[in-house]
């Protein structure tokens, strides 16, 4: 073959204009809302031409979702050998993550975002809330192993039920006790009919 007319690889994208695109669609998102920004404002805003964006996106909902995704940290699964243990680590995690002002902005731009889109709501759940929805089912798998837990019990409906216990007292905060505190006695609560 010709040397000529080897193809030469492309420039490497600049991780420089990526985070600018990630800053200004949060920005964006908290100035105008997920239905009023645009991929052309983003754009304008980070100093990128659109193309740029749509060699990296599909659209404003992934976009969107990876900007608010960048906010938030890896869930790490603990095992330390023994399932209430796991849990009040996985309750000190979220609450260093949600309760900043950094964490209930992000929090609020996803309910926010999620409830005005379908497509970003799909998105963030098959990117994002899927697989921390299957990591923490290794959880509840090494729990039902030791046969702290029963069997039968849906791991699925577990993650969602403590999301949804999570996301309630972050909005509605409790006055009688720390965040952490009612989220541990909810918990407790919906999981003394399931154990063993």
């Amino acid at each position: 073959m010709n040397e000529i007319n080897k193809k030469l690889p492309g420039r490497p994208r600049s991780t420089q204009s990526h985070q600018a695109m990630l800053q200004s669609t949060l920005e964006l998102l908290a100035e105008v809302g997920f239905e009023a920004m645009s991929i052309d404002a983003i754009a304008a805003r980070a100093g990128v031409g659109k193309t740029t964006i749509y060699r990296r996106y599909s659209g404003k909902a992934e976009l969107v979702a990876d900007a608010i995704e960048s906010l938030r940290q890896d869930v790490v699964i603990p095992d330390t050998g023994r399932f209430w243990d796991d849990l009040d680590v996985l309750i000190e995690n979220a609450a260093q993550v949600t309760l900043s002002p950094l964490g209930r902005q992000t929090a609020a731009m996803i309910i926010s975002s999620a409830s005005s889109n379908a497509q970003f709501a799909e998105i963030y759940w098959t990117k994002y809330m899927q697989p921390r929805r299957e990591a923490f089912a290794v959880v509840l798998e090494r729990a039902k192993a030791r046969n702290e837990l029963q069997e039968d019990l849906d791991p699925g409906l577990v993650f969602d039920s403590m999301s949804g216990i999570m996301l309630y007292a972050l909005i509605f905060q409790p006055n009688s006790e720390s965040w952490t505190a009612h989220v541990r006695r909810a918990l407790d609560l919906l999981f003394r009919g399931v154990s063993t």
